[in-house]
């Protein structure tokens, strides 16, 4: 027995809850969560299974949504790195985890991905919308997403991390790397 059937059959199956969530394109409710989300982690893989995840924000919705198959995200400036662009010359598939900050809830987007030129992102009406922009805040390119999967993800994992309380964001926001311990 494969280790996935064996949990399966020792946790009790899918939760019944799970069990419908699996849409194969937007419906009302994460259409509009994704219009509202501010940040997003993104995860590729080559052709070879190397990952990277990377984190994506804006304002709420600087992931675009084009239709109930389509989202357009843009690529604003960072690091240079394009990791996530360098697996997708090898594999087009991609996930999305969308947040919107103190909401527990999340939406996942699994799909395949295009590289979009800045031309293509203006057709689109996409733009570097972020908050605190520096020099480096312009719109390099962007992502057509093709929707496979989408569904709201629980909660669970935020509050067993009380992600969002607020007196360990004001605590943390006033520490530097250099306070950070490793026991």
């Amino acid at each position: 027995m494969k280790t996935i059937e064996r949990l399966r059959k020792e946790l009790g199956g899918i939760h019944p809850l799970a069990a419908n969530k699996v849409k194969s394109c937007l419906e009302h409710y994460t259409q509009a969560f994704i219009e509202n989300a501010s940040f997003a982690v993104m995860a590729s893989a080559d052709s070879s299974g190397n990952c990277d995840a990377s984190p994506r924000g804006g304002k709420p919705g600087f992931t675009k949504v084009i239709d109930e198959k389509t989202l357009v995200m843009p690529d604003v400036g960072g690091n240079r790195l394009f990791q996530s662009f360098e697996n997708f010359d090898s594999n087009p598939k991609a996930g999305f985890v969308f947040m919107i900050p103190g909401m527990d809830v999340t939406v996942r987007v699994n799909g395949a991905v295009k590289t979009l030129g800045k031309p293509k992102l203006t057709d689109f009406g996409v733009t570097s919308c972020v908050h605190n922009p520096d020099e480096g805040a312009i719109l390099v390119q962007g992502l057509e997403i093709c929707i496979d999967e989408v569904y709201f993800h629980c909660p669970r994992s935020f509050q067993f991390a009380d992600l969002w309380n607020t007196e360990t964001i004001a605590r943390n926001r006033r520490r530097s790397l250099k306070s950070l311990k490793v026991d």
